[in-house]
């Protein structure tokens, strides 16, 4: 039996469009929309998709920092949305986040030593000769000198930055680790560092990964699977080799269409799909993909697709695989 350490059941989180002088409900945008998934320990699961599909919404909602309007989330067996103010402070410490931002999610105010450290004081990790080792011990893992803990993050690189945000995110032990977006705002040779990094980290301490991406090239080498996220729902997910061999829904194949690719004479890459408001409901009767769908059909405006089975460690929802 496979050791499933979290999992979401039919999660939903819908956020009200407010409009007029008393600022009324018009409307909701359906950030997630009955979303299922699960990961095993061990694993990095990738989610792709593009800015405003849901994804960043969907892993706060697996980390309890946002309440949701519909589903569950189990970590470890335990019910994340019926677990008490003590209990779950106690699940905090093996649920961590790596932020997007390197330089806007670290106070410019405490040096490095300080901000590594703050988990471990609040957790009580040990006593200030402890700790102090902690820190160095974490700084080595990461790559960064002895000296960053007297510094201030303004005085590090991009990169610099997002290895102490890493060192924080490691140091009471984590079984997971949501990885927002972590090298979106680096150079593409930084980029595979930190990816390098996450990847010898994983191998080392058991981790187990939720990274979120808008770029599939990003999560290709590090991911077991992918999902990938349109509109609030999943509409492919597969082991990693599976969907880049061999991607099924129009969605997917438009996103590979848009990786760059690394030659100054080839032609930019290009999708030919139209790009529409983050809130139309031009399709909320029917295939939230269809008034972008190069193959869209009579039918797909009329339902919405489920996700089912189209290949072994494959899942699709389209019509043009039923």
């Amino acid at each position: 039996m496979s050791d499933i350490l979290i999992e979401a059941r039919d999660l939903k989180k819908y956020f009200p469009v407010k409009r007029g002088v008393l600022r009324q409900t018009v409307g909701y945008i359906k950030a997630v929309d009955g979303v299922s998934l699960r990961i095993e320990r061990g694993q990095t699961l990738g989610l792709v998709g593009e800015t405003g599909s849901g994804k960043t919404t969907l892993g706060r909602l697996l980390l309890r920092l946002l309440p949701a309007d519909g589903g569950e989330v189990r970590f470890a067996g335990n019910d994340l949305f019926n677990v008490g103010t003590r209990e779950m402070k106690n699940l905090r410490r093996e649920m961590q986040i790596i932020f997007q931002d390197p330089y806007g999610s670290l106070n410019p105010r405490m040096r490095v030593g300080d901000i590594i450290a703050e988990g471990l004081k609040n957790f009580r990790f040990g006593n200030k000769n402890e700790i102090k080792a902690r820190v160095a011990e974490l700084l080595e893992i990461v790559g960064l000198p002895p000296e960053s803990v007297r510094l201030y993050p303004h005085e590090f690189s991009g990169g610099q930055r997002q290895r102490i945000g890493i060192a924080r995110a490691i140091a009471l032990n984590p079984a997971f680790i949501l990885c927002d977006e972590p090298v979106s705002s680096l150079d593409v040779s930084i980029q595979a560092q930190i990816l390098n990094l996450l990847s010898d980290l994983q191998e080392r301490l058991g981790l187990t990964y939720l990274i979120i991406a808008h770029d599939l090239s990003v999560v290709e080498h590090i991911s077991d699977w992918v999902a990938v996220m349109y509109r609030g729902r999943i509409v492919e997910a597969a082991s990693s080799r599976e969907l880049y061999r061999n991607p099924a829904h129009p969605y997917t194949r438009a996103l590979l269409e848009s990786i760059p690719v690394p030659d100054p004479s080839a032609p930019p890459p290009g999708t030919g799909l139209e790009v529409i408001a983050a809130d139309s409901s031009a399709a909320d009767s029917g295939c939230l993909f269809y008034p972008r769908c190069p193959r869209r059909m009579d039918r797909c405006r009329r339902s919405i697709p489920v996700l089912r089975e189209f290949a072994p460690d494959h899942q699709v929802a389209c019509y043009l695989h039923e």
